[in-house]
């Protein structure tokens, strides 16, 4: 296995000035955002689409660093009920397949998206509970006349560029949980998998070291973030685990995301790096730095101190004792 991060952290930095920084850390990879949600700090997609040449500099830069890209992300809504933002997102997640390829670059990261609750509706619909009755109505309209067609689509796509997408499991959108997930696999194609976040199991109640086997089986994880949650119990007693309080509000928030090891021990971040090579994930671990009490470096460094405690870099020896 190989650590990264994921580049919205030095956002406020140039592509070169992050690509020392991260290298100065002693990491391997880079995943860095193409617009969106990440924002395009570091990648100008139309440039790099345009251009052969700047391809080819933009790659040197990070090949002389002694760093490979372990995946562009277009974290974004494309099937969105704002018409606007739908195309503008979809677009993005195309262009971003297609530099993929042609970088050589062999997952796209992103969000699955969230519609609205039926054809004219103009807010996102998030449906996680069956009862009233119009929430299940709106679950099966945006799963069948939305969310599938749109993501068939996308897997031929990636198929024909030879990308695989990885749908990070987020509250919010409609892919957000193992069954889910597998549902959009099982009707979109196998070249739809997950960017696994565990930061986004434990808020739900998932058990992620669970969760990557049930995926692993499937062979469905194509990506790994690497990002702890902080559950605080006395407020989960107050606020439940839906807690809709702004993410500053840490003192009174049910759980809060934390970098490694700070929300749990190293122990299970183990296990779940073992879970991942038994299932045959042995690619990369990209930190993604969203602790709000600590600093940007502070919490990348603790990520990476703890994460080095973990990580299985040599392949396994023939087992001499069986």
């Amino acid at each position: 296995m190989k650590l990264g991060v994921f580049t919205p952290l030095f956002n406020d930095l140039s592509f070169e000035e992050m690509l020392d920084q991260v290298a100065a850390k002693g990491l391997e990879t880079v995943e860095i955002g193409t617009g969106a949600s990440p924002g395009d700090a570091h990648l100008k997609i139309d440039t790099l689409l345009a251009s052969s040449d700047a391809r080819k500099e933009y790659l040197q830069k990070v090949a002389d660093r002694g760093l490979s890209i372990s995946a562009l992300s277009a974290h974004g809504n494309p099937i969105s009920p704002d018409k606007v933002q739908a195309q503008a997102h979809d677009e993005l997640l195309r262009k971003t397949i297609k530099l993929a390829s042609l970088m050589k670059v062999p997952v796209v990261n992103g969000f699955s998206g969230v519609g609205g609750g039926n054809a004219t509706d103009t807010h996102v619909n998030w449906p996680v509970i069956p009862w009233p009755t119009e929430y299940a109505d709106a679950y099966h309209y945006q799963w069948d006349q939305i969310l599938i067609p749109y993501w068939k689509d996308i897997n031929q796509e990636a198929g024909a560029a030879g990308v695989k997408i990885g749908i990070e499991m987020h509250g919010g959108f409609l892919a957000h949980t193992p069954a889910t997930m597998l549902r959009l696999r099982s009707e979109a194609g196998d070249n739809i998998g997950c960017n696994f976040d565990p930061s986004h199991m434990w808020w739900q109640g998932i058990d992620p070291v669970a969760a990557i086997k049930i995926l692993g089986k499937a062979g469905a994880i194509n990506h790994f973030h690497a990002k702890d949650t902080y559950l605080d119990q006395d407020n989960i007693n107050m606020y439940g685990l839906t807690d809709m309080q702004p993410y500053q509000d840490v003192a009174s928030r049910a759980w809060t995301f934390r970098s490694v090891g700070e929300g749990h021990p190293m122990s299970e971040w183990s296990q779940m790096l073992a879970q991942l090579r038994i299932y045959g994930y042995d690619y990369v671990l990209s930190i993604e730095h969203e602790d709000p009490i600590m600093s940007v470096d502070e919490g990348l460094d603790r990520a990476i101190t703890n994460l080095k405690s973990v990580l299985m870099r040599d392949q396994p020896q023939e087992m001499w004792w069986a």
